[in-house]
């Protein structure tokens, strides 16, 4: 799979075609895929800042270091959760049907 930022606009495109986005649900889609745009570039940052400088050696450091993930995690969810109902709501049932498969996969929970 890779990372949640990487590819991102390939897979935007990809559950975009999947879900067979009208014209009319555009503006709630295009709020929804600049959330995953966001998302992915807070993963991105936190990533880089990880990679440079590593995990902390001390314990206590490093339940630091897991609560800020689990804490961007968090706030991701938040964010991808709110984007998501307005944009549930405007589907149609096929799409629903759709979406509740694409997004139980690992490739729905960017």
């Amino acid at each position: 799979m890779g990372l949640p930022f990487e590819h991102v606009e390939g897979r935007i495109a990809f559950l975009k075609a999947e879900l067979k986005i009208t014209d009319a649900q555009a503006p709630q889609w295009n709020t929804f895929a600049d959330t995953l745009r966001s998302n992915a570039k807070a993963y991105q940052a936190m990533h880089e800042q990880m990679a440079k400088g590593g995990m902390p050696s001390a314990w206590p450091d490093r339940l630091a270091a897991q609560q800020k993930v689990l804490a961007t995690r968090l706030d991701a969810v938040k964010a991808l959760e709110a984007a998501a109902k307005p944009l549930y709501a405007a589907l149609t049932d096929e799409q629903k049907r759709v979406a509740d498969q694409l997004f139980a996969s690992p490739m729905g929970m960017m």
